[in-house]
């Protein structure tokens, strides 16, 4: 390429469409990757326009560089590859499928941009590899765009999963708490909610990112939730485990079979700490906390959380009202 993308505004605006349209693959298989991140990748010729693009889709599979090579190969493309722009650092290491960087290295691709470093020490050194073979590697941040550090918020964003999994040892924990205008979670005799659709379909696209819920035994006696994704479409094939702090042995077998009849793992843990650890094991990379006070009290107060969604119903005649605050201390 005789100028690299990104040395003018012109390009700079050209980079950022392409670094936007791959987050927005990647956002799309948000829940469907794990224990892999979901990351997106857009293939550039010499003009800074897009030859191919492609997402991971799921463990096991291309990986998003692999897949958008692949994807120009099938059109005759390939030899028109400059820049290669993806949302995370390409891997470097051979695990169910070989690494992206000899996947880049194929193709007559002489620029990579990504959006972040991997954090996982196992497949990290994407970047110095290619460079080692000549290409010139630059990430995000060196970006000189406006529109940067949205992008890279985006980015960071649909990373916290993994990263926190590979990094911290446990899951990225979501927690979603609904209260009513008095600042009760429990619902009204009779029913098992007290929000309105707006809110509910909320938690339901809550549940389709997770890759696990966690819960108490006591929201299981008193509710027997079903817990699956019902108000949005679920993902395909995706079967999640169904966390249970269960110190005492009460849930019964009966209730647990319901579980894996609507698609769950179920397991039981004894404490928070052990049920956070063994999802992270699991290959889980978030987990959805739907709880009673007790469980909610225990998760704040030990700081094992990173994304707190708080519903609060409304008065009648007023929508509810939703918040969602984000954790910025280490746990």
């Amino acid at each position: 390429m005789a100028q690299a993308i990104g040395s003018d505004l012109e390009r700079a605006a050209l980079l950022a469409d392409a670094f936007r349209h791959a987050l927005g693959l990647a956002a799309e298989m948000v829940g469907a990757t794990a224990p892999n991140p979901t990351v997106g990748c857009v293939l550039l010729d010499a003009k800074g326009k897009i030859l191919t693009s492609a997402a991971h889709l799921g463990a096991g599979q291309l990986h998003a560089e692999a897949r958008a090579i692949q994807l120009a190969r099938e059109a005759g493309l390939t030899g028109q590859i400059a820049s290669v722009i993806v949302t995370l650092e390409p891997c470097n290491h051979q695990g169910r499928t070989g690494p992206c960087t000899e996947a880049i290295l194929t193709t007559p691709a002489c620029e990579v941009w990504y959006a972040l470093p991997d954090p996982n020490p196992v497949a990290s050194g994407g970047a110095d590899r290619l460079r080692r073979a000549g290409l010139r590697v630059l990430s995000l941040a060196d970006m000189r765009h406006p529109d940067r550090e949205d992008l890279l918020a985006w980015a960071t964003r649909l990373l916290a999963p993994f990263s926190t999994r590979v990094q911290r040892g446990r899951p990225y924990v979501t927690v979603k708490q609904a209260l009513d205008p008095f600042g009760s979670m429990i619902p009204p005799a009779g029913s098992k909610t007290f929000t309105g659709p707006e809110a509910l379909t909320l938690a339901h696209r809550l549940r389709r990112r997770a890759d696990a819920i966690l819960t108490g035994s006591g929201t299981i006696l008193a509710d027997r939730p079903a817990l699956t994704v019902r108000h949005v479409p679920d993902i395909p094939g995706k079967s999640r485990i169904l966390s249970i702090l269960d110190r005492r042995g009460r849930v019964d077998a009966a209730y647990l079979d319901e579980a894996r009849q609507n698609g769950f793992r179920p397991r039981i843990a004894m404490d928070l700490g052990a049920a956070l650890r063994d999802l992270a094991e699991a290959g889980c990379n978030e987990v959805l906390v739907e709880a009673g006070p007790a469980l909610l009290r225990s998760v704040e107060a030990e700081g094992r959380w990173d994304e707190w969604v708080l519903i609060e119903k409304a008065p009648p005649g007023q929508d509810d009202r939703i918040t969602i605050t984000h954790n910025t201390r280490p746990a």
